[in-house]
């Protein structure tokens, strides 16, 4: 069984758009789900227009890490509430698909350096309590004997977990259904309708929906929607190749990344597992508008950063894809219903021969499937959160940078109360979307 979403599965959610909602929600991934979920439990009119399938890009390809260990300062309540909402959703929602497991996140470094982000980054543990400890490579070979290297330390977080991605969104997505939002699937929005400054509705393939409140979720197509509606929203998107294996023995080790190899349980009995230390770019008008944004992240990234002349035809971005259109004109978003990218098959041959000499008990378990998903990154790494600093009714919940499965429920709840009033509890500065026109200095985040 394929562990991602495409355009092949069949549409399951393909509710009538209506006429009116209080909030029209565009994208089905996980943050997009997540506030349709929290807005319709609180009676809002929600409609949720999916221009594929639900969690059919980024929300179904990732990691399934649900993890608070080594994110950024400001991220960090937002995601430790997530994970409490996580461990309750199964129960709350009777959907098996939303179940947590607390199994620890485990971090391994080689370096000096990476021992001094380590010992950097408890300061912000021990303000907010987290289980996190470094561990010596004693402690190391104690608790976890699977994983062999030459390692200086390790950082764990107990409290950690993991879930199913492509179980957990469609999951989630019929809650939402339950609780009174309209779902649809294949229905691209292709414009705001606004008047007088003020969103008054969209208009989809399927016709015009009137509104006065817009959340944009679009993943890796934030960035094209925004700027064909005349809004700057820097963001560029990068690939990333996983894989899962067959069958493999039980509790071979925890949630956890090494130079060269990232592993999770799955709830198959097999595991998710990827270099972790690649990122590919596809080089697009965009890469040259956000470059001198983008340059602080590519300097601080550990990460393998690999450039490519364009993408192929339809993709985010590509040199081929339109820079504006109308709401009588077919949009992008419906020649490219799922972002469907190949896997790097360097990546792939990577992770065949780091597996076995990092967990040798993996020798004999096969790679059964290997895919590709497009993360939609912000010049800092954090996520945009909030009211469009240039369009009044526009809520940006994008750029979420590789963070979004574990986030997602916290950035949903987050989002459902800016839209209805609410007090959110956080600290929202640090996503503002007028970060990157206002002079502030680009900080990335830790990873």
């Amino acid at each position: 069984m394929s562990s991602m979403i495409t355009d092949r599965a069949p549409v399951q959610f393909d509710d009538a758009i209506g006429e009116a909602a209080d909030v029209v929600v565009i994208g089905a991934g996980i943050a997009g789900i997540a506030t349709a979920y929290f807005l319709a439990k609180r009676g809002v009119s929600v409609t949720v227009c999916e221009k594929g399938r639900v969690a059919g890009e980024q929300s179904s390809r990732n990691w399934g890490w649900i993890r608070q260990q080594g994110r950024d300062w400001a991220e960090l309540p937002i995601v430790m509430e997530s994970n409490r909402i996580w461990r309750g959703l199964a129960e709350e929602t009777g959907e098996a698909g939303l179940t947590f497991t607390e199994c620890g996140c485990l971090h391994l470094t080689d370096s000096e350096a990476g021992v001094k982000k380590y010992e950097e980054w408890m300061e912000v543990a021990r303000q907010h309590q987290l289980r996190t400890s470094i561990l010596t490579p004693a402690e190391l070979a104690e608790r976890f004997p699977a994983i062999q290297g030459k390692f200086l330390a390790g950082m764990y977080t107990e409290s950690d977990g993991r879930g199913e991605p492509f179980q957990a969104v469609p999951a989630l997505a019929r809650a939402a259904r339950r609780a009174g939002a309209r779902i649809a699937e294949n229905c691209a929005v292709r414009t705001l309708d606004v008047e007088g400054g003020r969103i008054t509705g969209v208009v989809t393939e399927a016709g015009r929906i009137a509104c006065a409140q817009v959340v944009l979720a679009g993943g890796a197509w934030s960035t094209h929607f925004a700027r064909n509606a005349g809004i700057t929203l820097p963001q560029l998107a990068v690939r990333s190749t996983v894989a899962r294996t067959e069958k493999a023995p039980d509790d071979v080790a925890p949630c956890f990344w090494s130079p060269g190899l990232a592993m999770r349980r799955r709830a198959d009995g097999g595991y998710t597992v990827t270099t972790g230390d690649v990122a590919e770019h596809y080089l697009s008008p965009a890469s040259f508008r956000y470059v001198t944004k983008f340059r602080k992240l590519l300097k601080a990234s550990a990460k393998d950063v690999r450039l490519h002349i364009g993408a192929p035809k339809g993709y985010p971005g590509a040199w081929s894809m339109r820079r504006s259109w109308s709401a009588g004109d077919t949009s992008p978003f419906e020649e490219m219903r799922v972002l469907n990218p190949e896997p790097n098959r360097d990546v792939v041959a990577k992770i065949k021969k780091n597996l076995p000499e990092r967990v040798p008990a993996m020798k004999d378990v096969a790679i059964a499937e290997s895919w590709a998903g497009m993360i939609d990154v912000t010049p800092d790494a954090v996520p945009f959160i909030g009211e469009s600093h240039d369009q009044p009714g526009l809520y940006i919940l994008t750029g979420l940078s590789g963070h979004g499965f574990g986030i997602g429920p916290g950035v949903g709840r987050v989002m459902a109360d800016i839209v209805t009033g609410r007090t959110v509890g956080h600290d929202l500065s640090r996503f503002r979307t007028s970060r990157f026109a206002d002079g502030t200095p680009i900080e990335p985040g830790p990873y």
